[in-house]
């Protein structure tokens, strides 16, 4: 059995990562959490990875390392930041 041949429009990969965006600046504001405090917390100096990474600005996003630490911080499930937003 092969592989399906699947293209992806850069469109939905940008939708995906503003999904997971959206889904940290819900949960971190949930917990009364700043993007500096988290930013902190995961290891960073400041608010810049977190900052433009919530927003996806200039294609900047979390990567799996980053969601695996603000899970642990913000207390949730890592499948929290991939559901959908009703």
């Amino acid at each position: 059995m092969g592989l399906k041949d699947i293209e992806f429009a850069e469109g939905q990969i940008a939708d995906f990562y503003r999904l997971i965006g959206q889904n940290v600046k819900r949960l971190r504001k949930e917990r009364d959490v700043s993007q500096l405090e988290l930013g902190l917390a995961i290891g960073h100096t400041g608010v810049g990875t977190i900052s433009v990474a919530e927003v996806y600005h200039n294609k900047k996003h979390f990567n799996l390392e980053h969601l695996y630490k603000i899970a642990a911080v913000l207390e949730c499930d890592i499948c929290e930041f991939f559901r959908p937003i009703l």
